[in-house]
């Protein structure tokens, strides 16, 4: 009993001689920094909607240098609208037509015009479309834009026309 007493006086004595009452430790405030004055944003569901930009569809050619058929940069944007479109409208079908200007043989027209039309059927289906939805063809120079025989003119023949179902 008295090993008791003596536990208990002990206890007693360690609790009893603190002179402030220990609080357990709160976490420390996150450091957080007021932002500078200015326009505050409002709250995403106070935003405003805005639209889906619109895909223009209406340009529907690529031009090509001379003896080329790799497509520009400038282009890219192009291909990657009517790419988009065919990839949402699976049943939409797309013919490709190459085309060449006047200068070289008519068999080597014909075999650019196709590698130019390839082309952009590889690139549609990069973005989306479907090999079924888009077929190349070539049409050589059998059908020119412009018939005058200079660079400008021979400019707007080395292309790349697409041409989407009921349209051909």
């Amino acid at each position: 009993m008295k090993k008791t007493l003596f536990s208990a006086l002990t206890l007693a004595l360690l609790y009893g001689c603190a002179s402030t009452p220990v609080e357990p430790e709160k976490p420390a405030a996150p450091d957080v920094q007021t932002p500078a004055p200015g326009p505050v944003s409002p709250p995403l569901a106070a935003r405003p909607v805005q639209p889906a930009p619109q895909i223009d569809l209406s340009k529907r050619s690529v031009f090509y240098e001379y003896d080329k058929y790799d497509i520009k940069d400038e282009f890219r944007p192009v291909l990657q609208a009517h790419g988009k479109y065919l990839a949402e409208n699976r049943g939409k079908k797309m013919l490709i037509q190459g085309n060449c200007d006047e200068r070289g043989s008519r068999e080597y027209n014909i075999a650019l015009g196709q590698r130019r039309a390839e082309g952009v059927k590889r690139m549609l289906v990069l973005m989306g479309a479907t090999e079924a939805q888009v077929e190349p063809v070539s049409l050589g120079e059998e059908k020119p834009r412009c018939t005058d025989h200079n660079e400008a003119c021979w400019w707007q023949n080395r292309r790349s026309d697409m041409r989407y179902s009921g349209e051909y």
